[in-house]
């Protein structure tokens, strides 16, 4: 009988959920609306009745080693959701508490998005064999999980390596978490459409990007003018580079990580993000850590990279209880 995992990544607008196998192979994919489910009780009663179908849809008899959860704001130690900007439902929510009332597997495991990201990365992708690295993700937020000796760091209160809200500039952008100036504001997929039509404010410089409205604005998009040598577009990503790699050489700083991993639909510009990041982060960083730290793109698969990251978090739960 095959082992599994399911993985499930909570969005704010969807939710991601798969049964994954040890090998980090997927078996099966479902996603469900999380804006639709306006009450915690309304969401599980439609993930229950997902994962039933999903493990009925299989095509053989698997044995579920537990749910792994990959949330924004999840505390690992409580097993709590706790005031979410991004989610519908607002407050602390109990949820591996309120999971236990719907399934009996031995382990159900919860914690931030990001920190699923890096126990996938340490298990199936690019950061096997690594016991100091850090995964930033680049999305609608920016997100970290630091892992030190082999273990995540949590903190003392399950929410340490909120790196996105570092702050970079004191009077700087208002971000959702109610402060100015935090990394998220610049280093993310909205952060640097901001940073765009700051600079075609700014200057009467030629863009392809001028035509483009602010709602219909995205990252692609700038990543798509960047390589057709659009200046506003590439100064964007240099402007975006430059306030991130400060950040990561003082990251490096306190955890001297053997690499960074970047992942998320920012890191999908490739070299047009990377590039500019290395560059400012080195040029920042103390002596003794200079031309050491590899930045590196994710290996996650890309289409089942966030329930990998989640499903993950179970097979560690498993190795910490084994030791």
């Amino acid at each position: 009988m095959k082992e599994v995992a399911i993985g499930i990544d909570i969005g704010g607008t969807n939710s991601v959920l798969g049964v994954i196998d040890r090998d980090g192979k997927c078996l099966v994919e479902s996603a469900i609306s999380t804006r639709a489910h306006t009450e915690i009780e309304l969401f599980l009663k439609a993930f229950a009745k997902d994962v039933n179908r999903m493990l009925e849809d299989l095509k053989e008899d698997v044995q579920v080693k537990g749910i792994g959860i990959g949330a924004p704001n999840g505390n690992y130690y409580l097993g709590t959701i706790e005031y979410a900007p991004n989610l519908i439902w607002k407050g602390v929510i109990p949820l591996v508490d309120l999971m236990k009332q719907y399934f009996d597997f031995p382990t159900i495991v919860l914690t931030n998005d990001a920190n699923a990201a890096a126990i996938g990365e340490m298990m199936y992708g690019g950061a096997q064999g690594m016991n100091d690295f850090i995964m930033i993700t680049l999305g609608t937020g920016v997100g970290s999980g630091v892992v030190v000796n082999g273990n995540l760091v949590y903190g003392h209160d399950g929410f340490a390596g909120e790196i996105g809200h570092i702050l970079v500039d004191p009077m700087g952008r208002e971000c959702a978490c109610g402060r100015r100036g935090c990394l998220e504001t610049y280093a993310s997929a909205p952060g640097i459409k901001r940073t765009v039509f700051e600079l075609l404010a700014d200057t009467s410089q030629p863009s392809r990007l001028r035509d483009i409205a602010y709602n219909k604005m995205n990252a692609k998009i700038i990543h798509d003018a960047a390589k057709n040598d659009d200046k506003i577009a590439l100064d964007a990503f240099d402007f975006t580079g430059e306030i991130l790699g400060k950040v990561l050489a003082d990251c490096v700083a306190f955890s001297s990580p053997e690499a960074i991993f970047l992942f998320g639909g920012l890191a999908n510009a490739g070299d047009f993000i990377f590039k500019p990041t290395k560059h400012y982060m080195e040029e920042n960083l103390l002596k003794i850590y200079k031309n050491k730290v590899k930045l590196l793109p994710s290996k996650l698969n890309g289409a089942h990279a966030a329930i990998l990251g989640a499903s993950a978090l179970v097979w560690n739960e498993e190795e910490k209880q084994g030791q």
